[in-house]
């Protein structure tokens, strides 16, 4: 429910400018998750959304809307060593296989990072799907990530 929730939150920001709690309270229980202020103010530490302005208003964004290179691998780093237990390609598809329940926070952390040959993701609780543009970029990508968990 928590990973659920919180997914629909980064999709909720991306949708409408949501610039206090009580609004993303409100947009979540309209959406039939039935929480509170104080959770969303947990999910919001979590998930290290920050306010900023755009368009003359303060609206929540993710705090990693770094998406060069170094701010990709500091973001997955965290994810996959807290959670990642295995990864490989299989021609341009990348499969990884996370703790319960992770693969989709994996998933959307990917899908948030907007990174150009990732085409998309699927996720299950323990496992992610990542489709890429071609074998080269799944081959590139897993090598990325072993660098990353060394």
């Amino acid at each position: 429910m928590k990973v659920r929730r919180q997914s629909t939150i980064l999709k909720l920001i991306g949708q409408y400018d949501i610039g206090t709690q009580q609004e993303l309270t409100e947009h979540l229980n309209k959406l039939g998750f039935n929480t509170t202020q104080a959770t969303v103010s947990r999910d919001i530490k979590e998930l290290r959304l920050v306010k900023t302005m755009v368009n003359g208003r303060i609206k929540y964004t993710a705090a990693a809307a770094d998406r060069t290179e170094s701010g990709f691998l500091g973001r997955l780093r965290n994810i996959f060593k807290e959670g990642v237990l295995s990864f490989d390609s299989a021609m341009n598809i990348v499969v990884i296989k996370t703790m319960p329940g992770l693969a989709s926070a994996a998933c959307s952390a990917l899908d948030n990072m907007h990174i150009a040959e990732i085409v998309g993701t699927i996720a299950g609780d323990d496992t992610g799907f990542l489709v890429l543009r071609d074998i080269e970029s799944a081959e590139s990508f897993c090598q990325k990530l072993q660098r990353m968990l060394d």
